[in-house]
């Protein structure tokens, strides 16, 4: 089967194009002079000018690429018509977050597709745990494991607004002390701990580490429980949707919204300097650490560029998606109803597979999570085609080809799977950094969300999305709650720049 890696690039470009054309985002500013200026338009970056907006003040996006999004685009990676995520694709905290759950984005064209089961995980041959939305449904089918898993989710699902709403920021006090009592007494733990201690089913321990994987820690380190735990309580109380028509939708979404309320997009303009952007009141980074530092140079104290250097990214991944003949065909029934399928076997293999990716080899047999939109959003392939999506943690940086060993585990659960494949793509951790600077490395969450990093990122501050220069803050996945397509990095910076800089000066755009 021919790999479209590389003629793909132009077909990203072309699509993408094409995309901002739509929103009528410009390549040059049309005002000399902003209350607010944020460098990147991941999801992140157009919450923030959202929120700045809203309150009306004038802002402006500034995007280096030709196309919005960051880790929300969407491309015709291998052939014509089929439409493909290249980052994000599947969005648990993008449904459920709090801020996105405020915007009527169903408006400005964001319709989310739910399958039949948000997860499946296959075992062996036609075994598969099903996971529901619905905790009783999935609980019945845990066997003996499922009384305990219902007595630990059920408080949280049913208080997973206030829950969400706490965990999805920065560290604070928290609104409701005897939910977040609970949330941490199980969460602090290491996954390893919390599964061995609660469930005696092989398939459900399994699971669980799939859930837990998503930390992309070794799942024998505290607060990987917590991750786990956060994930189920997601798939029950809203579902793990994805955007009709692709993820750019999410990105797209925002944009018109912010268009809407005034604001202004540029692409194609890559910041290297303070000095090459607008005078603005205050300059909100949707940005790596390193880059912030290189951007601002004297700008900011040379001990704190020192600190945003040193700022820790983890385990990249490498990614592949298919044009498929056909679905894909899996043993086991449950994996055909539900939109993610985690593939990784037992806790045991899961385990193994992702304490690898901290180190210099990758798994021979990794942890895949899968992917399969066209199964319940026709619009993303030709009448009768598939798409699919996959990928695993590998070392930071590795140029380990892992498509076949990705390919492998699939066929493990699927046979006759390569059988299907009328095109593949594939995107290294190197590439993924080339597409997105902010995957530093090919890590997806924005540097490690361990116990040292989780709130302390990029630096020790009171307040995380500030600087040193008061006129200069972070808003990317590098600050808390880290890592996913929920816009509560870009809201909390957009916060801390309305009573900050923005406030101090007063609105000078408009």
């Amino acid at each position: 089967m021919p790999d479209a890696a590389n003629a793909a690039h132009t077909s990203e470009q072309s699509a993408g194009s094409k995309t901002t054309t739509e929103l009528q985002a410009e390549t040059t500013p049309q005002r000399d002079r902003y209350d607010a200026v944020v460098v990147g338009s991941g999801p992140n970056g157009l919450a923030a000018a959202n929120v700045i907006a809203e309150a009306g003040y004038s802002v402006l996006v500034v995007e280096a690429a030709d196309t919005i999004g960051g880790a929300t685009r969407s491309a015709e990676l291998t052939l014509p018509g089929f439409i493909h995520d290249v980052c994000s694709a599947v969005h648990p905290l993008g449904i459920a977050s709090p801020l996105f759950r405020q915007w009527p984005l169903e408006q400005f064209g964001l319709e989310w597709c739910h399958a039949p089961l948000p997860l499946a995980h296959p075992v062996s041959g036609d075994q598969a745990v099903a996971v529901h939305q619905s905790l009783d449904a999935t609980a019945e089918g845990l066997g003996s494991d499922g009384p305990i898993y219902r007595k630990r989710l059920a408080p949280f699902i049913n208080a997973a607004e206030e829950l969400l709403a706490q965990i999805l920021g920065p560290l604070r006090w928290p609104e409701h002390p005897l939910l977040m009592t609970r949330f941490a007494c199980w969460g602090w733990q290491s996954a390893e701990r919390f599964a061995r201690r609660h469930f005696r089913e092989t398939p459900t321990a399994g699971m669980f580490a799939g859930m837990a994987a998503h930390s992309v820690l070794p799942l024998n380190q505290c607060l990987t429980a917590g991750v786990g735990l956060m994930f189920c309580v997601t798939a029950h109380a809203a579902g793990w949707p994805l955007p009709r028509g692709g993820s750019q939708r999410i990105a797209d979404a925002l944009a018109k919204r912010l268009l809407h309320l005034g604001g202004e997009i540029v692409v194609s303009r890559r910041v290297r300097r303070l000095d090459e952007l607008p005078p603005s009141q205050a300059v909100l980074f949707d940005t790596n650490p390193r880059q912030l530092s290189r951007i601002a140079g004297n700008a900011l104290p040379s001990r704190y560029r020192q600190t945003l250097e040193r700022f820790r990214h983890g385990p990249g991944v490498f990614k592949v998606d298919w044009a498929l003949d056909g679905p894909i065909p899996w043993s086991a029934e449950a994996c055909h109803r539900a939109g993610t399928v985690h593939v990784g076997g037992t806790f045991e293999e899961i385990a193994q597979s992702e304490r690898s990716a901290w180190s210099s080899q990758p798994a021979e047999r990794p942890f895949v999570l899968v992917a399969q939109p066209t199964r319940f959003d026709e619009s993303r392939a030709p009448r009768g085609k598939h798409t699919a999506w996959a990928y695993c943690h590998v070392p930071h940086g590795c140029t380990v080809d892992m498509t076949a060993a990705i390919e492998a585990q699939i066929e493990r659960f699927a046979p006759g799977f390569g059988q299907r494949i009328l095109q593949r793509h594939t995107i290294s951790p190197t590439q993924l950094e080339q597409r997105n600077p902010n995957c530093v490395g090919g890590d997806i969450t924005g540097g490690v969300m361990d116990l040292r990093q989780l709130f302390t990122r990029p630096a020790a501050r009171l307040v995380p999305y500030t600087t040193p220069n008061p006129r200069l803050l972070i808003c990317s996945a590098s600050t808390p709650p880290g890592g996913g397509v929920h816009g509560m990095c870009g809201y909390f910076a957009a916060q801390a720049a309305l009573r900050g800089p923005l406030a101090e000066t007063g609105r000078h755009g408009q």
